[in-house]
C-alpha cells in the first residue's frame, strides 16, 4: 500500500463481488455454535500507523486505537513502517511504546531498503544480489533500535507487496525463496513474508514448497485487495504450515473512496472480517491507516462506522481466542461468527437485510447464563442491547435490519 489511492484495478476490475440484497425470509434455520469444534487461535485486530506519510496518531487517539473501554477500537495490533531512511525510525517510537503498554503486538514492514542497496531492472527496481546479508543487518538494526525504546517487535516482514511494486522495491516468487531460504534465518525476530497486495499463492507456494525456506519463516502474510472469495482458502497452507501462523497485514474494504460512516455500506466490512476469518482462517485482520476519513477512525479521532464493525470482533475477541464452527451463513445475507476463551462464547451476527430477523441459538454443551449483547445500525454505535437469557444452552435474539451484533456469553 502507498500514500497515494490504491490502483482503480483493485477498486473496479478485481473488487471482490457485491452480494445482491435478497428479501428476508422468516428464518428457520438454528444456529449451531460447537465450541468443541476449534479453528485457528486470534492473535489479533488492528491497523497501520505511517509517520512520514501522514501525520502521527495523537496521544488521545493512541489510546482510541488501542484502549478497550468505551468509545475505543480495542485494536490488538500494530503495524508501522520500516523506513529506509533510519532518521525516520525515531518518528515511529511513540505510537509503538503506547500499543505496546495497552497490551498490542507491533510489527513491521518495508516498502524499500536503504537506496544503496538496490538497483533498476525492467523499468523497476529490486534489492540487489550481493546485499541480501546487508538487507538482514538493516532489518535487525530496526528491530534492535525499536528495542533499545521498549518495542518489542512481534515480528518483521520481509516485503511489503513484492508483486506490486510499481512505487517500491520489486521481487519475483523465486527471489522471495531464496532470500527466505538462505539469509531469513539471520532475522533476529519472527520473519512475515511474503505479503502478497492479493493473496496471490504463487508468492507463498514456492515458500510452503521448500522446507528449508519455511523453516526461516514464522508467518505467512497476505492483504486482500480485490482477492476473490474463491480465492480465501489455502489448502496447501492447512497442509504444510503447520506450527506457522497465517496473518492478514494490510486490506482496507470496500474501498477507499466513500466515507467509514456511510450506511449500510460500513456492514461490508463486517462481512468481509466475517469471510477472511472464517473461509481464509486467517488469525488477525489489519486495516492500513488506522485514521483516515476511509478507515476505522475518523479524522476527528472518533470510531467511524466501519471501526465499529471492526472493533464487534477487536473489542471482544482478545488475542488468544479460538475461532470454533458455527453455522456461518444461515439465511440469504446473514453471516455468523464465533469464538471462544475458556468458557466464554463470543458470537458476531452481520444481518444485511432491510428487515429485521430472529434466529435460535444453541450453544452445544451450553447452559443457563444472560447473554450480553452490542449493536450498531444505522442509530447506534456499539450500543449496549436488550441482553436475552440462554436456557440450556439456547437462546433466541433479533438481528436487527442492516445491523451487526455482539453477544457475549459467560
Amino acid at each position: 500500500m502507498s500514500k497515494l489511492k490504491r490502483r482503480s484495478l483493485i477498486t473496479a476490475g478485481a473488487a471482490l463481488p457485491v452480494l445482491a440484497a435478497a428479501a428476508p425470509a422468516a428464518a428457520q434455520t438454528t444456529i449451531l455454535v460447537e465450541p468443541g469444534n476449534v479453528q485457528q487461535t486470534i492473535q489479533g485486530f488492528g491497523g497501520m500507523n505511517h509517520s512520514v506519510w501522514i501525520a502521527d496518531l495523537t496521544a488521545a487517539q493512541r489510546d482510541t486505537a488501542f484502549g478497550n473501554g468505551s468509545g475505543q477500537l480495542g485494536f490488538s495490533i500494530l503495524r508501522i513502517p520500516v523506513h529506509e531512511d533510519r532518521a525516520n525510525w525515531s518518528r515511529e517510537v511513540a505510537t509503538a511504546q503506547r500499543a505496546i503498554a495497552l497490551g498490542a503486538k507491533v510489527f513491521a514492514s518495508p516498502w524499500n531498503p536503504p537506496a544503496h542497496m538496490t538497483e533498476s531492472f525492467s523499468g523497476g527496481k529490486r534489492l540487489r544480489y550481493d546485499m541480501y546479508d546487508d538487507y538482514v543487518q538493516h532489518l535487525n538494526d530496526f528491530d534492535q533500535f525499536m528495542a533499545s525504546n521498549g518495542v518489542d517487535l512481534y515480528g518483521i516482514s520481509v516485503q511489503n507487496e513484492p508483486d506490486y511494486a510499481h512505487d517500491w522495491t520489486a521481487w519475483t516468487p523465486q527471489e522471495m525463496l531464496r532470500f527466505c531460504r538462505e539469509n531469513a534465518g539471520a532475522i533476529g525476530t519472527r520473519v512475515i513474508a511474503p505479503e502478497s497486495f492479493q493473496y496471490r499463492k504463487n508468492q507463498s507456494d514456492p515458500i510452503l514448497n521448500d522446507p528449508q525456506a519455511l523453516g526461516n519463516v514464522d508467518i505467512i502474510g497476505a492483504h486482500l485487495y480485490g482477492t476473490q472469495n474463491a480465492d480465501l482458502p489455502y489448502p496447501l497452507f492447512q497442509q504444510k504450515g503447520g506450527g506457522k501462523e497465517l496473518w492478514m497485514t494490510e486490506v482496507y474494504h470496500p474501498n477507499s473512496s466513500d466515507s467509514a460512516d456511510l450506511w449500510p455500506g460500513a456492514l461490508d466490512t463486517g462481512e468481509h472480517m466475517h469471510r477472511a476469518l472464517v473461509y481464509g482462517r486467517f488469525q488477525t485482520y489489519v486495516w492500513w491507516y488506522i485514521r483516515r476519513s476511509y478507515g476505522p477512525m475518523r479524522e476527528d479521532g472518533r470510531i467511524s462506522k466501519r471501526g465499529a464493525n471492526m472493533a464487534h470482533f477487536s473489542k471482544w475477541v482478545r488475542p488468544g481466542y479460538q475461532r470454533i464452527t458455527a453455522t456461518a451463513n444461515p439465511q440469504a445475507n446473514v453471516y455468523i461468527t464465533a469464538f471462544k476463551s475458556g468458557a466464554r462464547i463470543v458470537i458476531v451476527a452481520i444481518n444485511k437485510n432491510a428487515s429485521s430477523v430472529y434466529f435460535p441459538f444453541t450453544v452445544q454443551g451450553g447452559g443457563n447464563a444472560t447473554v450480553a449483547t452490542w449493536l450498531t445500525d444505522a442509530n447506534n454505535t456499539l450500543a449496549a442491547s436488550s441482553s436475552p437469557t440462554m436456557t440450556n444452552g439456547s437462546f433466541g435474539a433479533q438481528l436487527p435490519a442492516r445491523s451487526i451484533r455482539t453477544f457475549v456469553i459467560n
